[in-house]
């Protein structure tokens, strides 16, 4: 971690998700080439906090506020977050039936760099960078040819999602569960391209309970998600301590 200042600033965050209250008071700072782990139960708040900071229109914010790279992260478009350098990994990729891969990914790259002020690259150029990207993640050329993710294995996907990862380049990237579904190579490529792009400074938010991958990763810290507040904060050492021993906390009520 190179720069203390930071990236993303998170007050006080409230979010609902239709009449429920799921994100209650999320606060956290995060550095750029810092990498946060965040840890919790199933619907403790991890995926709406990712989705919320995409601009997902099913997550309503109810009070807090959000900067990202000093600006005002919450008064932008999901378009312009993921402009100015927002980039989230689903737990779930979709399919996007009839959309070519390469056609995909090049319009985003391109969005990004024009807005940034760089030309934007042509088929030509852009297949080169795609091919070497795909060959080193482990996914097979001829998937860029085909429509995004249409008839993908669960581990394809989330290798496509890398992919996008190391050719946007992003400021930050929220990763929710990237390890599922990957095998003990897939998660070596994800720790590689992460440990990468941290050098150039892109900031990462990972959702994980893969204690190998965690350690691998090497995070300035760990936060524990409960009921929508972040109720800890520590190093692998907490990591550790959820993997040994689980969530529950006494004197906690358990998470519906």
């Amino acid at each position: 971690m190179k720069n203390t200042d930071p990236l993303l600033q998170v007050q006080d965050l409230r979010v609902d998700v239709g009449e429920h209250t799921v994100l209650k008071s999320v606060s956290l700072d995060v550095p750029a080439g810092a990498l946060f782990v965040l840890m919790g139960a199933n619907g403790s708040g991890k995926s709406t906090l990712g989705l919320t900071l995409a601009g997902h229109p099913r997550y309503k914010v109810m009070g807090g506020a959000v900067r990202f790279d000093g600006k005002d992260l919450l008064a932008m478009n999901a378009q312009e977050r993921a402009r100015a350098g927002f980039f989230l990994s689903f737990q779930s990729p979709p399919d996007i039936p009839g959309v070519k891969n390469n056609l995909f990914i090049r319009s985003a790259v391109n969005a990004v760099r024009e807005s940034r002020g760089e030309t934007a690259l042509d088929a030509f150029d852009f297949l080169g960078g795609a091919r070497d990207a795909a060959k080193r993640l482990g996914l097979p050329e001829a998937m860029l040819n085909r429509p995004v993710n249409d008839g993908f294995s669960g581990g394809e996907r989330k290798r496509n999602e890398l992919m996008q990862l190391a050719l946007l380049e992003p400021r930050l990237a929220v990763l929710d569960e990237i390890d599922s579904g990957m095998d003990i190579d897939g998660v070596r490529a994800v720790v590689a391209l992460v440990q990468e792009l941290r050098e150039k400074g892109t900031a990462f938010v990972v959702v994980s309970h893969y204690l190998q991958m965690i350690e691998s990763l090497a995070p300035d810290a760990v936060l524990r998600l409960h009921e929508g507040c972040i109720a800890e904060t520590g190093g692998l050492s907490l990591a550790h301590d959820i993997a040994r021993t689980g969530f529950a906390r006494a004197g906690e009520p358990a998470v519906a």
